[in-house]
Order: C-alpha cells, then sequence, then structure tokens
C-alpha cells in the first residue's frame, strides 16, 4: 500500500463526521459519546449494546423544529421507541407517527398525548384501529378502500374520527428498491394515475362519521436529494385543488411523510435540513399560490434523521478468520441485531475502539455469528491489520431501524439500549435473556 493511499486510509478510519457531536477521542484509541467512555460503556453493560446519545437526540428535534416552525414534525416511531424516546420527543415539542397498537400503546401509556399522533398501515389490524379509537389518536391514514367503513362502523354513530388519505405521488426516490414506496409497484397507499385515490377521497367525504382533515404521501426512505419531494409536492397540490374543484372543499392539512437520509460512512450524503425546509416551504406557498388555494398546515415525520445518528453500537471480535484473500472479522452480534445490510445491502463504518494500534490498515468482512451465510454485518472495511478476538469495534449510526427490526433469531436476545448524556449512563432496554425466551414458551 502507498504511503499516499495509507494515509488516506488511516485518515477515513479517523473521521468522525458521522458520529455524535459529543463523540471525544480518549487516549490509547478510545472514544467517549456524552461524556461516557464507550469501553467502560461495553465493559459495564457487556456486549453487543446500543448506545444512545440523548444529547443528539434532543439535538436533531430541535434542528427539525428551528427548521420548520410553521408546521408540525411527527417523529417516525418505527426507527427506535422506548419510554425515554417518548419522553424526549414529547419535551422537545414533536408529535409522533405510529404504526401499530404496540407502538401507539407505548407512546400513550409513557405519557404521550394521543391527540398528537398518527396512525399509519397498510393492513391495520382490529386490534389497531380498536387501539386508535379507545386512545383517541389524532388522525388515522387511510392506505385502502376497505378501511373506510372500518373505521366508520367503529366510531360508531355518535362519533367521529379525523382521518387523512395516503396518496401514491408516482415518485421514485429512495437508497434501494425495497424502500422506495412513491410508485404504483408498491402496497402503500392509493395511485393518483388510475383514480383510487380520488375515488376513495370521495367516499371519505360522503361519510359523515369521518373528517377528512389533508393528504399524505411517503415517497420512500434514506433519500439526500431535495427534487424528488418538489415534484411530490407539486403532485400533491394539484390533487388538492381538484378535491376544490370537485368537492368545494378546501383540506386544511399536507403530510409529505419522511425518509429523510443520513450518512453511514463518512463522505456519503446526507438531506440538507436547511435547504429542504426552505424549498419546501417555497414550493408550498407558490404552489398554492398558483391554485387559488390557502396554504395548508404542514406535516413531516422523520424518523432515521432524528435517532439513526444519535446510536452506536458495540461488538467484542470473537474471532479473526483468513480464507483466501478475504479476512473475516467475527463479533457477538450480527443480522439478529441489525438486519438492514442483509435486507437493504447497507454500508457501515466500523472502528477499533479501545486500544491503539501501529499495524497497516487491512480490508476486512465483518460478520456476525449466526448461521446464515447473509450475516455480515460490514463488507470491504478497513480495519488495523492486527485485529483479534478481545478487540471492541464500535459502528456510528445505529440508532434507527436496527434493534427496532432485530429478531430472536438462534435465541440470541437482543442487546440493551443505554442512553448517555452529560457523562452518565443509564439502561433504557435491558438485554433480552435465555429466561424471557423460556418463559414466552408454554408448550409441553
Amino acid at each position: 500500500m502507498t504511503t499516499a493511499l495509507l494515509s488516506g486510509v488511516r485518515a477515513g478510519v479517523d473521521d468522525l463526521s458521522i458520529w455524535p457531536a459529543s463523540t471525544t477521542r480518549l487516549p490509547h484509541g478510545g472514544l467517549a459519546v456524552g461524556g461516557v467512555s464507550l469501553t467502560e460503556a461495553a465493559e459495564r453493560f457487556e456486549t453487543p449494546v446500543y448506545v444512545l446519545d440523548e444529547g443528539e437526540v434532543r439535538g436533531r428535534c430541535r434542528a427539525y423544529r428551528e427548521a420548520f416552525p410553521d408546521a408540525d414534525v411527527l417523529y417516525a416511531a418505527k426507527a427506535f421507541l422506548s419510554r425515554a424516546m417518548v419522553r424526549w420527543v414529547r419535551e422537545e415539542g414533536l408529535g409522533l407517527d405510529v404504526c401499530s397498537a404496540g407502538e401507539l400503546e407505548l407512546a400513550v401509556t409513557a405519557g404521550f398525548p394521543a391527540d398528537r399522533i398518527v396512525l399509519h398501515g397498510n393492513a391495520k389490524s382490529p386490534r389497531d384501529l380498536a387501539a386508535a379509537l379507545r386512545l383517541g389518536v389524532g388522525r388515522i391514514v387511510i392506505d385502502s378502500p376497505s378501511e373506510i367503513a372500518r373505521i366508520a362502523a367503529a366510531v360508531g354513530p355518535e362519533g367521529r374520527q379525523k382521518v387523512m388519505v395516503r396518496v401514491v405521488p408516482g415518485v421514485s426516490a429512495g437508497g434501494h428498491d425495497k424502500i422506495r414506496t412513491g410508485t404504483e409497484d408498491q402496497k402503500f397507499g392509493l395511485s393518483l394515475t388510475d383514480g383510487a385515490a380520488q375515488h376513495t377521497i370521495a367516499r371519505i367525504l360522503g361519510q359523515s362519521r369521518l373528517e377528512l382533515t389533508g393528504l399524505h404521501c411517503h415517497i420512500g426512505s434514506q433519500i439526500t436529494d431535495v427534487k424528488p419531494y418538489l415534484v411530490a409536492l407539486r403532485r400533491m397540490v394539484g390533487l388538492m385543488a381538484r378535491i376544490r374543484d370537485t368537492h368545494g372543499v378546501v383540506l386544511p392539512e399536507l403530510d409529505m411523510g419522511g425518509g429523510h437520509g443520513v450518512a453511514y460512512r463518512p463522505g456519503e450524503a446526507s438531506l440538507d435540513l436547511t435547504a429542504f425546509a426552505r424549498r419546501m416551504r417555497t414550493e408550498l406557498v407558490e404552489g398554492c399560490a398558483a391554485a387559488g388555494l390557502g396554504v395548508p398546515r404542514l406535516l413531516i415525520e422523520p424518523g432515521r434523521a432524528v435517532v439513526g445518528p444519535a446510536g452506536v453500537v458495540l461488538y467484542r471480535v470473537l474471532a479473526v478468520k483468513h480464507t483466501g484473500d478475504t479476512v473475516f472479522v467475527a463479533v457477538d452480534g450480527g443480522m439478529s441485531d441489525n438486519p438492514r445490510p442483509a435486507l437493504y445491502g447497507v454500508r457501515y463504518a466500523p472502528r477499533l475502539i479501545g486500544r491503539s494500534s501501529a499495524a497497516e490498515p487491512r480490508t476486512a468482512t465483518v460478520v456476525g455469528r449466526h448461521c446464515e451465510a447473509g450475516d455480515v454485518l460490514a463488507a470491504d472495511v478497513e480495519l488495523p491489520g492486527d485485529v483479534h478476538p478481545g478487540d471492541l469495534l464500535a459502528v456510528p449510526v445505529a440508532g434507527a431501524y436496527q434493534l427496532s427490526m432485530a429478531s430472536g433469531y438462534n435465541l440470541v436476545g437482543r442487546p440493551a439500549v443505554v442512553a448517555v448524556h452529560e457523562g452518565a449512563a443509564r439502561v433504557l432496554v435491558r438485554r433480552e435473556t435465555l429466561e424471557d425466551f423460556r418463559n414466552r414458551d408454554i408448550g409441553a
């Protein structure tokens, strides 16, 4: 490896640009987040363990509120949810969007006002709808025509429920085919092109037990370009104008969803929040003026962009194996606590912590402990050539869609979540144990 290339690799390894803002370097290759040594956190709480920077979460919530002072910012709970997360989001002035009775009831029992919650889902169960109506959820987003009669019947003759309609605007955006939801070849929403959205809207307007407050769209996830959002917004404003012309109804709300992209490795793009907010507001005002519409209340639903960069996961190296030209570094976690690389091909930037190394970097593949060839956490990454069993690896940008998508594969148990803030660490979600698995298995 040439000197120039080696220095470039080392600079990349030492780059903390994607880490929480509170991250500081410690002697002997250590790092601290939120004033807490990651090495000490690994020793105290065992590995694998998720470390979540409370200050980073709160700061990102505030950044959204400042960027969108005239909009409703709803945190997308599916990214990561716990009672502490509910409290942080509430205290920072955000609303909440949920996708199940489980998420809804956890939020409400943790003190979140139900009227500031929006319920999503392409196939809401009877339990989902019953919980939403019982708890008084603020909005239910209708995703298929069959939900109209179901919700109206559940509301009862004396009730009235606020709803929105999820519209497919025909915009393709997102970091992977499996997370692009703005086109008509996926399961969400109602098509603008074939008239399904317009027909559903007409049915809702004819239903006295439902109050249509606005339209909703979500074009995908891990989007770093503003342009697809602007195209979708224009089409949604156009539909709102047609609803006014056809039905004489001016809808007061427009929810443009989330999907705001973040960088998982140094040098990757992320969505510029300031530019995004400015251009969305300008497009909305100008589009409504051209259509002769009043400007509706804008709603947005960031999830990953709030909690993703606030999380770091710590793993212990169990084995290092040289197979041909490939170096496999196996750790004590894997696809049971992070299925995203297997599902979407997501690439991360793991880092050795807890000791200094003078060894030249070497390309390695970090793999998990599970009995699947696809259990790869980070392929073709640079790690010190002397990485060995017992070493600690830290992976940043681990706060979103990891623990929330975790499984019980191989009965390994899901990791704990530890919050760090101002030099203190506390457990938010305890580690799943073998006792938990035994207690669920009640068969003879």
